[in-house]
């Protein structure tokens, strides 16, 4: 559990918060530099940025020194010819200044969006890398919040934030070289205010620093939340606890609120003070400046060109805290996408240079063996899920596990597509350990059926041709139509208005969930896998219709080895060997009939459920047939 707290940013018991502050590691490689890389493709926008950047910077420097000109040679000395090309050079630098500011604007607004469209592209690769060990504690709404929310602060500095902060810089930095060959006595008065800039904007970035990493984690828990409950709408409505959780929503509401209000706050604490330094560089300058021109050491056309400069002094002080604010937000938006694109699958295909030979690439064929196999899951080491199982399954055969919740069931089968692997002992497909296999290979060749299906929001023939390991071939629709009809869905699917074209709710809402399983049932099968897993995926059907389901599965022939998980033992009864779990570990093991003179686990569970079907008998229902002759007695 150490390994998946550390990336998942965990803290025990919490499984909503997926991020915490950032770690020594992260802080390795700066932000900046690590987001370069997805802007390196770009770099000729950038320095085409740079270029226009300067000359609007130098277009900028033209209209105070034009100013100062026309007061000392046009208003002071009279030389009136000059007024006109001094209005047209600072007309010109204007419309230069307007059309270089704009030029580069865009071509950073397109920088930003194609740094963006990588990072997502590489984030959204990354989701479908990582393992059933990270999604068993990752939260959906901080994930939503990765790829949406913190991707558009980085977007921002890229494409704003950015230049901006260069902007400011080198204004400033520029209008004190001017304010400095206008009159330095003045510029040095200036200049006294910038280490209380300094001190102010450190301060305010340091406290904003921990704020937006509050703010960003309880987004997530608002988001994670609010997703939970359109997710869950029904049972909330079925049990009437709206108010309890519009309760819930506000608390996690009033937690962002109040986040934000410190932030609020602590802008309200600095940004005065801020404001009020850049406007005293105008008091300073009115008053000693004034003084200055009095007393002859300034000309008056000096102190119109100084005066027109201190807005490049102003503007920068003013936008100061702003965009630290800006960069902290960039800062805790990257560190969360760090995490997740730092994080490492514990599951993955074998490479060839680290093992020495290429990895298994099938095809599958379907004997499946496990050499006294031991599992836990990472945070709880020392329950063993499943505890010295072995067994070996040919090709072909058919397999049906029975076992109380909790038993290890799903788990076992779980191992056979190394979703998880186990923590002792080897599990072996066709001979090789599932380590060695490439996972493409392995998954292709062995496909699971979920109890709790998902349909996409598409249509019916596109869900069940989903599992059509073809690459870009498009299914054939009568093989998609051969597979409902094995899992018993072409009835009901024929019956809706546009048939294989009816297009599903999300999640398949509007089916029942027995439909909902068959669909899932025919996408597993288009798959055409040569080791099919069923995970109790009949469970929502009537006991008439699993039992045209096995029978179809039972006339696809021998190729295919089938695990069937079941609860009613009419699912694994044809099964040719049945494994009974208790507490992670197989009690028993045979077929139905050697199971039953076992008068075992499995004869009591048999007996439990003839009594119900005996009961649904005397009602004129279908029955299960009677036991076997002595069955009844022990």
């Amino acid at each position: 559990m150490k390994t998946c707290t550390r990336l998942c940013g965990l803290d025990k018991g919490d499984a909503t918060q997926m991020y915490v502050e950032p770690t020594a590691e992260l802080h390795k490689k700066s932000n900046a530099a690590w987001i370069w890389r997805y802007c390196r493709p770009d770099a000729g926008r950038v320095w085409l940025s740079l270029s226009l950047f300067a000359c609007n910077k130098a277009f900028t420097l033209i209209p105070p020194i034009m100013a100062g000109l026309i007061v000392n040679q046009v208003i002071t000395r009279g030389l009136h010819a000059e007024l006109i090309p001094y209005l047209l050079a600072m007309m010109g630098a204007t419309l230069g200044n307007v059309a270089t500011r704009y030029s580069y604007q865009i071509i950073m607004q397109r920088f930003g969006q194609n740094a963006i469209y990588r990072l997502v592209s590489d984030e959204y690769e990354k989701l479908h890398l990582l393992d059933f060990v990270f999604f068993d504690h990752a939260a959906t709404g901080d994930l939503m919040d990765c790829l949406t929310a913190d991707t558009s602060g980085i977007r921002f500095f890229l494409a704003w934030v950015s230049y901006n902060l260069l902007n400011c810089a080198v204004t400033f930095a520029a209008a004190i070289i001017a304010l400095f060959s206008v009159d330095w006595r003045l510029a040095l008065a200036l200049a006294c205010v910038t280490p209380f800039l300094a001190v102010i904007g450190r301060s305010l970035a340091k406290n904003a620093h921990s704020i937006y990493f509050g703010i960003r984690n309880s987004l997530a828990r608002l988001n994670s939340m609010t997703e939970e409950n359109i997710e869950a709408n029904r049972v909330v409505k079925a049990f009437a606890r709206e108010k309890h959780e519009t309760d819930k929503f506000d608390r996690h509401n009033e937690d962002y609120y109040e986040r934000n209000m410190e932030l609020a706050y602590n802008n309200a604490a600095y940004m005065p003070w801020l404001d009020g330094l850049s406007y005293s560089l105008t008091a300073i300058t009115l008053v000693f400046g004034g003084w200055l021109a009095i007393k002859g050491y300034l000309s008056l056309g000096g102190l119109v060109t100084f005066q027109s400069f201190l807005w490049m002094i102003r503007m920068p002080t003013r936008m100061f805290g702003w965009l630290l604010n800006d960069v902290e937000r960039f800062n805790a938006s990257c560190i969360k996408i760090r995490r997740l694109l730092d994080s490492e699958p514990s599951i993955r295909s074998p490479r060839a240079a680290s093992t020495g030979k290429p990895p298994a690439s099938g095809p599958v064929r379907g004997d499946i063996r496990f050499d006294h196999v031991s599992f836990a899951y990472p945070e709880t080491p020392n329950v063993p899920v499943l505890d010295d199982v072995s067994f070996h399954i040919r090709p072909g055969e058919r397999v049906g596990i029975l076992g109380g919740t909790g038993s290890g069931k799903s788990t076992l089968v779980a191992l056979i597509a190394r979703f998880y692997d186990p923590t002792a002992g080897h599990v072996y497909v066709d001979g090789v350990d599932t380590h060695d296999w490439d996972l493409t290979a392995l998954r292709t060749g062995v496909t699971l059926a979920f109890q709790d299906t998902f349909l996409f929001s598409d249509t019916i023939a596109d869900n069940i041709a989903f599992g059509a390991s073809r690459g870009n071939k498009p299914a054939d629709r009568d093989d998609l139509r051969a597979m409902a009809l094995i899992a018993d869905a072409d009835g009901f699917i024929s019956e809706m208005p546009d048939g294989y074209d009816t297009i599903v709710g999300e999640r398949g809402v509007g089916l029942s969930g027995g439909q909902k399983q068959r669909i899932s049932l025919a996408r597993a099968l288009a798959n055409h896998p040569a080791v099919l897993l069923l995970d109790d995926a009949t469970s929502a059907v009537d006991m008439e219709t699993e039992a045209r389901i096995q029978k179809n599965l039972a006339g696809l022939g021998s190729g295919m080895t089938i695990f069937t998980i079941a609860y009613r033992i009419s699912s694994v009864r044809g099964a040719d060997v049945i494994f009974v779990l208790d507490h992670g570990r197989i009690i028993e093991q045979g077929t139905h009939e050697q199971l039953l003179a076992l008068h075992g686990e499995y004869w009591r569970t048999y007996r439990q459920q003839l009594g119900v079907e005996l009961g649904r008998a005397a009602n004129g229902l279908d029955a299960e047939p009677a036991p076997p002759s002595g069955e009844g007695k022990r």
